[in-house]
């Protein structure tokens, strides 16, 4: 039997394509509520990031995550996104 090829993603912020594993869900639940999905199985629309500030500062700034969600962001979303990235940054070197 063939082995199963891992799942590929696109990186909303540097648009490189990787594999699903090594990225971060960003979701936007059915309540409206965009969050970080450390586990990737959250419902709701989601889109996926590189596990760096920088591509989740390029996302913001050309609007990636609210293109891919269909939402606009308001200011303490996008804060809660970067202390949520930037924890999983620090406990996850």
């Amino acid at each position: 039997m063939a082995e199963r090829k891992a799942p590929l993603r696109t990186c909303a912020g540097c648009r490189g394509v990787k594999e699903k594993s090594g990225l971060i869900r960003i979701v936007r639940t059915p309540e409206g509520v965009v969050r970080a999905d450390f586990t990737g199985r959250a419902a709701g629309r989601g889109t996926y990031l590189c596990p760096q500030i920088s591509c989740l500062e390029t996302a913001l700034k050309k609007g990636g995550i609210a293109r891919s969600l269909h939402v606009t962001l308001t200011s303490e979303q996008t804060e809660k996104l970067r202390r949520e990235l930037q924890e999983f940054e620090e406990r996850d070197p």
